[in-house]
Protein backbone atom coordinates (compact mmCIF):
# COMPACT_ATOMS: atom_id res chain seq x y z
CA UNK A 1 0.00 0.00 0.00
CA UNK A 2 1.09 3.55 -0.69
CA UNK A 3 0.84 6.68 1.43
CA UNK A 4 -2.87 7.12 0.68
CA UNK A 5 -3.74 3.75 2.18
CA UNK A 6 -1.20 4.06 5.01
CA UNK A 7 -3.10 7.20 6.09
CA UNK A 8 -6.28 5.14 6.66
CA UNK A 9 -8.14 6.51 9.73
CA UNK A 10 -5.54 9.27 9.99
CA UNK A 11 -4.33 12.43 8.27
CA UNK A 12 -2.65 12.63 4.87
CA UNK A 13 -0.75 15.93 4.68
CA UNK A 14 0.57 16.97 1.27
CA UNK A 15 2.77 20.07 1.20
CA UNK A 16 3.35 22.01 -2.06
CA UNK A 17 0.30 20.28 -3.55
CA UNK A 18 0.69 21.48 -7.18
CA UNK A 19 4.25 20.09 -7.30
CA UNK A 20 2.94 16.52 -7.23
CA UNK A 21 2.50 14.86 -10.62
CA UNK A 22 -0.94 15.06 -12.26
CA UNK A 23 -1.25 11.27 -12.00
CA UNK A 24 -0.69 11.34 -8.23
CA UNK A 25 -3.15 14.20 -7.71
CA UNK A 26 -5.88 12.56 -9.77
CA UNK A 27 -5.38 9.30 -7.85
CA UNK A 28 -6.72 11.14 -4.78
CA UNK A 29 -10.17 11.44 -6.33
CA UNK A 30 -11.27 7.84 -5.76
CA UNK A 31 -10.34 7.55 -2.06
CA UNK A 32 -11.71 11.02 -1.25
CA UNK A 33 -15.04 9.89 -2.69
CA UNK A 34 -15.22 6.23 -1.67
CA UNK A 35 -12.72 5.72 1.17
CA UNK A 36 -10.72 3.05 -0.65
CA UNK A 37 -8.20 2.60 -3.46
CA UNK A 38 -8.62 0.00 -6.20
CA UNK A 39 -5.43 -1.33 -7.81
CA UNK A 40 -5.99 -3.22 -11.06
CA UNK A 41 -3.28 -5.26 -12.73
CA UNK A 42 -3.33 -8.01 -15.36
CA UNK A 43 -5.34 -10.87 -13.96
CA UNK A 44 -6.17 -9.49 -10.50
CA UNK A 45 -7.62 -6.57 -8.58
CA UNK A 46 -6.89 -5.44 -5.01
CA UNK A 47 -8.77 -2.95 -2.84
CA UNK A 48 -6.94 -1.03 -0.09
CA UNK A 49 -8.77 0.94 2.63
CA UNK A 50 -8.09 4.68 2.47
CA UNK A 51 -10.51 6.61 4.67
CA UNK A 52 -8.39 9.60 5.66
CA UNK A 53 -8.54 13.34 6.23
CA UNK A 54 -6.66 15.22 3.52
CA UNK A 55 -4.85 18.40 4.50
CA UNK A 56 -2.88 20.10 1.74
CA UNK A 57 -0.90 23.31 1.41
CA UNK A 58 0.23 25.33 -1.59
CA UNK A 59 1.61 28.73 -2.54
CA UNK A 60 -0.52 31.24 -4.45
CA UNK A 61 2.02 31.21 -7.33
CA UNK A 62 5.36 29.57 -8.23
CA UNK A 63 7.44 32.16 -6.35
CA UNK A 64 5.00 32.28 -3.42
CA UNK A 65 4.53 36.06 -3.24
CA UNK A 66 1.40 36.67 -5.32
CA UNK A 67 -0.88 39.00 -3.34
CA UNK A 68 1.81 39.88 -0.78
CA UNK A 69 1.67 43.54 0.33
CA UNK A 70 5.40 43.54 1.15
CA UNK A 71 7.17 41.38 -1.45
CA UNK A 72 6.79 41.78 -5.21
CA UNK A 73 5.65 38.72 -7.15
CA UNK A 74 7.75 38.17 -10.29
CA UNK A 75 5.52 35.50 -11.84
CA UNK A 76 3.72 36.29 -15.09
CA UNK A 77 -0.05 35.93 -15.34
CA UNK A 78 0.44 32.88 -17.55
CA UNK A 79 2.79 31.24 -15.04
CA UNK A 80 0.28 31.76 -12.23
CA UNK A 81 -2.55 30.38 -14.33
CA UNK A 82 -0.57 27.26 -15.30
CA UNK A 83 0.42 26.73 -11.66
CA UNK A 84 -3.17 26.90 -10.39
CA UNK A 85 -4.51 24.73 -13.19
CA UNK A 86 -2.34 21.84 -12.01
CA UNK A 87 -5.24 21.19 -9.64
CA UNK A 88 -8.20 19.92 -11.62
CA UNK A 89 -11.78 20.99 -10.98
CA UNK A 90 -12.91 17.45 -10.02
CA UNK A 91 -10.13 17.25 -7.40
CA UNK A 92 -10.99 20.66 -5.92
CA UNK A 93 -14.67 19.65 -5.78
CA UNK A 94 -13.67 16.91 -3.34
CA UNK A 95 -11.82 19.25 -0.96
CA UNK A 96 -14.44 20.57 1.47
CA UNK A 97 -12.58 23.62 2.76
CA UNK A 98 -10.20 25.79 0.71
CA UNK A 99 -8.90 28.64 2.83
CA UNK A 100 -6.43 31.34 1.80
CA UNK A 101 -4.01 32.11 4.63
CA UNK A 102 -2.11 35.40 4.11
CA UNK A 103 1.29 36.01 5.68
CA UNK A 104 1.06 37.77 9.02
CA UNK A 105 2.71 41.22 9.32
CA UNK A 106 5.73 41.39 11.66
CA UNK A 107 3.88 43.69 14.09
CA UNK A 108 1.18 41.07 14.58
CA UNK A 109 3.73 38.29 15.05
CA UNK A 110 5.56 40.23 17.76
CA UNK A 111 2.29 40.96 19.55
CA UNK A 112 0.97 37.38 19.32
CA UNK A 113 1.59 36.64 23.00
CA UNK A 114 -0.75 39.44 24.08
CA UNK A 115 -3.62 38.55 21.72
CA UNK A 116 -6.72 36.76 23.05
CA UNK A 117 -6.71 33.05 22.34
CA UNK A 118 -8.42 29.78 23.20
CA UNK A 119 -6.55 26.86 24.68
CA UNK A 120 -6.42 23.68 22.61
CA UNK A 121 -8.31 21.73 25.26
CA UNK A 122 -11.21 24.20 25.00
CA UNK A 123 -11.42 23.78 21.24
CA UNK A 124 -11.08 20.00 21.59
CA UNK A 125 -14.01 19.85 24.01
CA UNK A 126 -16.21 21.85 21.62
CA UNK A 127 -15.30 19.60 18.69
CA UNK A 128 -15.88 16.44 20.75
CA UNK A 129 -19.32 17.71 21.76
CA UNK A 130 -20.22 18.37 18.10
CA UNK A 131 -18.99 14.90 17.14
CA UNK A 132 -21.10 13.29 19.88
CA UNK A 133 -24.10 15.24 18.61
CA UNK A 134 -23.60 13.75 15.14
CA UNK A 135 -23.22 10.19 16.40
CA UNK A 136 -26.32 10.51 18.61
CA UNK A 137 -28.37 11.95 15.74
CA UNK A 138 -27.36 9.73 12.82
CA UNK A 139 -24.87 7.12 14.03
CA UNK A 140 -22.00 8.53 11.97
CA UNK A 141 -20.09 11.75 11.32
CA UNK A 142 -21.45 14.33 8.90
CA UNK A 143 -18.72 13.60 6.35
CA UNK A 144 -19.99 10.00 6.06
CA UNK A 145 -23.60 10.92 5.36
CA UNK A 146 -24.91 9.51 2.09
CA UNK A 147 -26.64 11.80 -0.40
CA UNK A 148 -29.99 10.24 0.44
CA UNK A 149 -29.51 11.01 4.13
CA UNK A 150 -28.85 14.73 3.73
CA UNK A 151 -32.51 15.68 3.48
CA UNK A 152 -33.26 13.79 6.70
CA UNK A 153 -30.37 15.03 8.83
CA UNK A 154 -29.36 18.34 7.21
CA UNK A 155 -32.46 20.52 7.27
CA UNK A 156 -31.97 24.02 5.81
CA UNK A 157 -34.30 26.84 6.74
CA UNK A 158 -35.87 28.88 3.94
CA UNK A 159 -33.25 31.65 3.84
CA UNK A 160 -30.40 29.13 3.93
CA UNK A 161 -31.86 27.23 0.97
CA UNK A 162 -32.35 30.44 -1.01
CA UNK A 163 -28.76 31.53 -0.39
CA UNK A 164 -27.34 28.16 -1.40
CA UNK A 165 -29.49 28.05 -4.56
CA UNK A 166 -28.28 31.54 -5.55
CA UNK A 167 -24.62 30.57 -5.12
CA UNK A 168 -25.09 27.31 -7.03
CA UNK A 169 -26.62 29.17 -9.98
CA UNK A 170 -24.11 32.03 -9.94
CA UNK A 171 -21.00 29.84 -9.89
CA UNK A 172 -22.47 26.83 -11.73
CA UNK A 173 -21.30 24.47 -9.00
CA UNK A 174 -21.58 20.69 -9.20
CA UNK A 175 -23.93 18.51 -7.18
CA UNK A 176 -20.88 17.16 -5.35
CA UNK A 177 -19.97 20.67 -4.16
CA UNK A 178 -23.58 21.29 -3.11
CA UNK A 179 -23.58 18.21 -0.89
CA UNK A 180 -20.21 19.06 0.64
CA UNK A 181 -21.27 22.62 1.46
CA UNK A 182 -24.36 21.26 3.21
CA UNK A 183 -22.23 18.83 5.26
CA UNK A 184 -19.84 21.59 6.35
CA UNK A 185 -22.78 23.86 7.22
CA UNK A 186 -24.33 20.99 9.24
CA UNK A 187 -21.07 20.68 11.18
CA UNK A 188 -20.95 24.43 11.83
CA UNK A 189 -24.52 24.24 13.14
CA UNK A 190 -23.55 21.31 15.38
CA UNK A 191 -20.67 23.28 16.87
CA UNK A 192 -23.15 26.08 17.56
CA UNK A 193 -25.65 23.56 19.06
CA UNK A 194 -28.29 24.48 16.46
CA UNK A 195 -30.82 21.92 15.21
CA UNK A 196 -31.35 23.41 11.74
CA UNK A 197 -28.96 24.97 9.25
CA UNK A 198 -29.38 28.75 8.94
CA UNK A 199 -28.19 31.16 6.28
CA UNK A 200 -25.34 32.16 8.62
CA UNK A 201 -24.11 28.56 8.66
CA UNK A 202 -24.32 28.37 4.86
CA UNK A 203 -22.47 31.70 4.54
CA UNK A 204 -19.66 30.46 6.77
CA UNK A 205 -19.42 27.16 4.87
CA UNK A 206 -19.23 29.09 1.59
CA UNK A 207 -16.45 31.29 2.97
CA UNK A 208 -14.31 28.17 3.31
CA UNK A 209 -14.42 27.40 -0.42
CA UNK A 210 -12.65 29.03 -3.35
CA UNK A 211 -15.82 29.33 -5.42
CA UNK A 212 -14.42 31.34 -8.31
CA UNK A 213 -11.01 30.09 -9.46
CA UNK A 214 -10.87 32.82 -12.11
CA UNK A 215 -10.38 35.50 -9.44
CA UNK A 216 -6.96 33.94 -8.79
CA UNK A 217 -6.13 33.88 -12.50
CA UNK A 218 -5.52 37.51 -13.35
Amino acid sequence: PGEISLAHHGILFLDELPEFSRQVLESLREPLESGHVTISRAGFQTIFPAHFQLIAAMNPCPCGFFGSPRVTCHCSNEQIKRYLLRLSGPLLDRIDMQVEVPALPPALLSASDSLPREESKTVKARVALAEKCQIDRQGKSNRDLLVGELQQFCTLDEKAQQLLDQVMNKFNLSARVYHRIVKVARTIADISSQNSISSDHISEALSYRSLDRSRLMI
